[in-house]
């Protein structure tokens, strides 16, 4: 049963559009854009600070978006793909982003627009992540600028087909 809950007073905010899985859990000041997705055991936790999620974000299986108290919250931007058991943590995600499956995004991070984060990467604290590049490793690096076939083929074609999958949940 999905868990979606108030936390001190603030309600999550959900837009009808969205797909929240049935074991998913939302609570606190969370506000979602339109087309979002949340899946299976994925948790986004708007306890301590507050979380603000954009357009056709899709939060993908196991994944954790939390913040720091009174410190560090999270804004995801537009067209964003979390992977599979990502942690994203008291940053800031820009628009057209892809987070790789298992990676790790610290405090005070800022992902810059189109840019790739690698699956397993681990973005330390602070680190401000170029737009146009992809970082991957421990601690993640600057590996390449990212091209056009990965911004269309990668960052475009996962987010819409999250939207597509969502819809299957949905009927």
């Amino acid at each position: 049963m999905k868990i979606i809950k108030p936390v001190r007073g603030a309600s999550p905010k959900i837009p009808d559009s969205c797909y929240i899985a049935e074991n998913a859990t939302v609570v606190g000041e969370v506000e979602m854009g339109e087309e979002c997705s949340v899946w299976f055991n994925a948790v986004i936790r708007g306890d301590v600070h507050y979380i603000k999620i954009g357009n056709k974000v899709n939060i993908q299986d196991g994944a954790v978006i939390h913040a720091t108290y009174q410190k560090s919250p999270t804004t995801i931007g537009n067209n964003v793909s979390i992977g599979h058991n990502a942690i994203v943590h008291g940053c800031r995600v820009y628009d057209n982003v892809l987070i790789g499956m298992g990676s790790i995004i610290m405090d005070d991070c800022t992902i810059g627009s189109n840019s790739i984060i690698a699956a397993g990467a681990v973005v330390t604290k602070n680190t401000h992540v170029e737009s146009g590049s992809v970082y991957a490793g421990i601690p993640a690096r600057k590996v390449k600028e990212i091209s056009e076939d990965l911004t269309k083929g990668e960052i475009d074609r996962i987010a819409n087909n999250y939207v597509k999958y969502a819809g299957w949940f949905k009927e």
